[in-house]
């Protein structure tokens, strides 16, 4: 009777700590609702506005995502996550934010930008990985930017808007994956 009741107890408590965690990262795969203080959906916006603006040539915009993208970060609440989720969501922005800011800075100085971009690009793709985008994005890849060695960035829309090259390349990509 011992080992049964024993059993039972631990099989509740596995049950109940999948159904926990599957509750968060539900919790956390919202579309993006604008009065929702903390929602990962905030950071990615903040990120499609960055990219928008490298598309577009526009260092000044570029660089007041990059700031909105930093308080993006600081806000998230994560006391949803589990504490493995917690230390790789930690491990990611401390990176991220660090090619933020200095995208913020860096109003004119556009290539500069693209630089840290690159980089952040990956951080966002960890982060949608963990966390999930809550629609449908898709991840692009300029195979020509840095030499030829290539680089990825996040979209919302399918058409290419090569935000390394901005106007002068501005279809110079492809479709790499699609998430949600």
């Amino acid at each position: 009777m011992k080992t049964f009741l024993y059993s039972l107890a631990c099989s509740i408590f596995f049950i109940s700590t999948y159904s926990t965690n599957a509750d968060a990262k539900q919790a956390y795969n919202l579309t993006n609702d604008q009065g929702a203080k903390n929602n990962p959906a905030t950071i990615l916006d903040a990120y499609l506005k960055l990219k928008n603006a490298l598309g577009a040539d526009n260092g000044k915009n570029a660089a007041a995502a990059g700031n909105e993208l930093v308080k993006a970060f600081a806000g998230f609440d994560q006391t949803r996550l589990t504490a493995s989720e917690r230390k790789t969501y930690a491990e990611i922005v401390d990176d991220a934010k660090e090619h933020a800011r200095h995208i913020g800075v860096n109003a004119d100085n556009i290539p500069h930008q693209r630089e840290h971009f690159g980089l952040l690009s990956k951080d966002i793709y960890d982060m949608i990985k963990l966390l999930g985008a809550g629609r449908e994005i898709y991840v692009d890849n300029c195979p020509m930017y840095n030499k030829g060695k290539g680089a990825i960035w996040i979209s919302e829309v399918k058409d290419i808007k090569n935000p390394y090259f901005g106007k002068a390349m501005s279809t110079c990509g492809e479709i790499r994956e699609t998430l949600h």
